[in-house]
């Protein structure tokens, strides 16, 4: 399966916010979306995961129609959208944070299962399971964000701004987990970053926007050494 956005329109009100966006984005790879503030990337996000109302164009993840039905109906689809602020309940503890991410899982023999995964993904996690988000770092919350989304199972992973507000450190850390996840779990992820650098580094492909179009797309290798890439979104 793969992600195939054609064409795709978004407008809030009679602003144009992304503009005949297209782009691939095959089985098992990770592809970031960089650019400047108010390219795009987050509305572009937030359509795909069904949160915002596309004006045009088409978005398909296999055969399932991402451009139509709830957000939930996504989710029962493999799709799983974690985003920008770290979206965990507060009041709950970690663990009960990351069971409410398979809560329409029926078996829950796998559910255990997946719960192990995250919890060898995010080893700190492990150590704080009885505590309650809300005593959590800005980085553990953010890494219980992106575990609670994959305790759905998901097969198509949406990324808003995972590294926003943290640590250069937490940072490297939360990057070489998503990396590993694509690689353990064979999991499809679109990476939205302000971090341009920092996500190219560990994505196959990466698409660039400008003022909600594709400025450029390809390899993240070839973007890297692009002078024109590097110049305007990479700083040197």
């Amino acid at each position: 399966m793969s992600l195939v956005v054609k064409d795709l329109v978004v407008d809030h009100g009679a602003i144009r916010a992304i503009s005949g966006v297209s782009f691939t984005v095959e089985t098992g790879k990770l592809s970031a979306v960089i650019g400047a503030n108010g390219a795009g990337k987050s509305t572009l996000l937030r359509t795909l995961s069904g949160l915002n109302k596309a004006t045009a164009g088409s978005a398909h993840w296999g055969e399932h129609n991402l451009l139509q039905g709830k957000a939930e109906s996504h989710v029962r689809n493999g799709v799983s959208h974690v985003s920008e602020g770290k979206s965990v309940v507060a009041e709950l503890t970690v663990e009960e944070n990351l069971d409410l991410g398979a809560l329409w899982r029926r078996n829950k023999k796998e559910a255990a299962e997946t719960k192990n995964q995250v919890v060898e993904l995010f080893p700190r996690l492990g150590e704080r399971l009885s505590q309650r988000a809300d005593t959590l770092s800005g980085g553990e919350r953010q890494m219980l964000a992106i575990g609670r989304a994959v305790m759905s199972k998901p097969q198509l992973l949406l990324l808003d701004e995972p590294s926003l507000g943290l640590a250069p450190l937490v940072i490297e850390q939360i990057f070489q987990t998503i990396r590993g996840i694509v690689d353990s779990m064979n999991l499809t992820v679109v990476l939205v970053e302000q971090n341009a650098m920092g996500a190219l580094k560990i994505a196959d492909t990466a698409v660039v926007l400008n003022l909600g179009s594709v400025a450029t797309s390809g390899s993240a290798a070839d973007l890297i050494a692009d002078p024109a890439v590097r110049a305007a979104y990479l700083g040197y």
